[in-house]
């Protein structure tokens, strides 16, 4: 532990994360931040986590010392403060098995009082008035002893984060809207370890969803063993087997390496020890088998009479959004509006806070209640509809 502004000497030592882990859980509220890589692996590799509470900070090197003791601080009663939380998040669970009971994510926060998915500097910047170093932004964080400059840029990520909680969460309140952040963050929180499912891994793979039939089945149950396979080895899915790898080993199924070898998308670098046999042993128990063919969950077709309003209504919900100081991403994407308009009832739009901002204006429009205008000052309006229709002149010869 060391007071906030003085450069960190590292926690390396058991003893010492117990006494950083008890020390911030009698805390309120605490700011953590994690540094990690995750370019060549399955998993995020942690490198550090930085934990500010109070006048106190700990720089923690996971390397050194196991990371899992976190897992008091997190299931206890303090507030979680993060930016940007959910890689965070995480790495956390994977690392200590649990998430925080509560978080405030400052990037969220913000949103709802006017700025547009700010970084951390700028809202260092904005609200604090303190410019943040980037130098070491993309620094070898696994390197061993970490430099002065690189610790002191890992502790100003937490250093001043529940000074930039508190700003944000009293604005918040003034303008009613602190609820609606906290709405976010938990929404944000619960997905925190969710992981990703093999099963629903051929969604991501477009060749594999525009297949159909058998092939397409295959596929799927590909798809699911590269998932799986990475997972185990802890490998990026892309070097296991590229996307058209997945879809052509379906459409061919070979028998051996050397077939496997030929085809297109599969990179012999890729498939070795031992993973070429591991896919060709789950070929051989796939290739007779009787598998489902798992639908693509594609939404109802929007009437082809809406198509034109929706890019009309997401101009206007942007607008309408950046008016009222909210972050156009937060309140509602074009797909956002395209589900609306299609009567989605698992829209987003449609549910919490969103539904007084953006769901029951348009209801009003798709009901003829309402109408969509320019002001003449090159704004977009939402008005009441007065029935009258404009019938432009035909012209004379």
């Amino acid at each position: 532990m060391s007071r906030k502004s003085e450069i960190p000497e590292p926690v390396v030592e058991r003893r010492k994360l117990a006494e950083v882990v008890d020390d911030a859980a009698t805390a309120d509220a605490y700011a953590i931040d994690t540094e990690f890589h995750r370019e060549r692996t399955y998993y995020p590799r942690l490198a550090l986590v930085q934990i500010a509470w109070q006048d106190q900070l700990a720089v923690i090197d996971p390397l050194a010392v196991p990371i899992a003791a976190l897992a008091k601080l997190l299931d206890g009663d303090g507030l979680a403060v993060l930016h940007a939380a959910e890689q965070d998040l995480e790495v956390l669970f994977h690392e200590c098995g649990t998430r925080p009971r509560r978080i405030f994510d400052t990037q969220i926060g913000a949103g709802f009082v006017g700025f547009s998915s700010p970084s951390l500097a700028t809202l260092h910047e904005r609200l604090l008035g303190v410019e943040l170093a980037k130098e070491a932004r993309l620094s070898d964080w696994f390197q061993r002893p970490l430099p002065d400059h690189m610790l002191a840029y890992a502790a100003a990520d937490v250093e001043r984060l529940l000074e930039i909680s508190d700003i944000l969460q009293k604005d918040l309140h003034a303008r009613g809207r602190l609820e609606w952040a906290e709405e976010e963050c938990e929404l944000l929180r619960e997905r925190a370890d969710s992981g990703r499912s093999p099963e629903a891994a051929w969604l991501k793979i477009k060749e594999v969803r525009r297949m159909d039939g058998r092939p397409r089945a295959l596929a799927q149950a590909i798809a699911r063993w590269r998932e799986e396979y990475a997972s185990r080895q802890n490998q990026p899915v892309r070097h296991v087997l590229s996307d058209l790898g997945v879809a052509v080993v379906a459409q061919r199924m070979p028998e051996s390496v050397a077939q496997l070898r030929e085809i297109r998308g599969v990179e012999p670098r890729n498939l070795r020890k031992g993973a070429d046999k591991d896919l060709l042993a789950f070929l051989d128990e796939i290739r007779g088998a009787k598998l489902a063919i798992a639908p693509t969950s594609r939404p109802t077709k929007l009437e082809p009479a809406l198509k034109p309003a929706v890019s009309l209504i997401t101009s206007w919900a942007a607008q309408h959004a950046v008016e009222s100081d909210l972050d156009p991403a937060l309140v509602a994407t074009r797909s956002d509006i395209e589900a609306l308009l299609r009567g989605d009832p698992d829209c987003r739009a449609l549910k919490g806070w969103r539904a007084g901002i953006i769901a029951a204006p348009v209801q009003q429009l798709l009901a003829g209640a309402a109408a969509v205008a320019f002001d003449g000052q090159g704004r977009l309006a939402l008005e009441e509809r007065s029935g009258r229709p404009i019938h432009p002149s035909k012209g004379t010869r």
